[in-house]
């Protein structure tokens, strides 16, 4: 009996390994829409938990410093990363 709750209970944390390692995987290849060096008009949307403005460009997040909620911004794309980009104003 404890052999077969043994064996029930690896296969569900396997499940969740191989999951959450395909998850990665497929983010990994994903295209940046973004580049550095390229010039954006952005809204932010959001403050980020350090006090950075946040936007969205084809719904990939940019961090932009000294920007408030609602503000409209020129932008200069200047780190690009696997899932985000820091912009600043220009």
């Amino acid at each position: 009996m404890n052999q077969r709750r043994i064996h029930s209970s690896l296969e569900k944390v396997m499940e969740v390994k191989v999951i959450r390692k395909g998850f990665r995987r497929k983010f990994r290849n994903l295209p940046q829409p973004v580049k550095v060096g390229e010039e954006y008009d952005v809204e932010i949307s959001e403050v980020g938990n350090k006090g950075d403005g946040i936007a969205r460009i084809k719904n990939f997040v940019v961090f932009v410093k000294d920007a408030e909620k609602g503000e409209k911004a020129h932008i200069k794309i200047t780190e690009v990363h696997r899932r985000f980009a820091i912009g600043e104003k220009v």
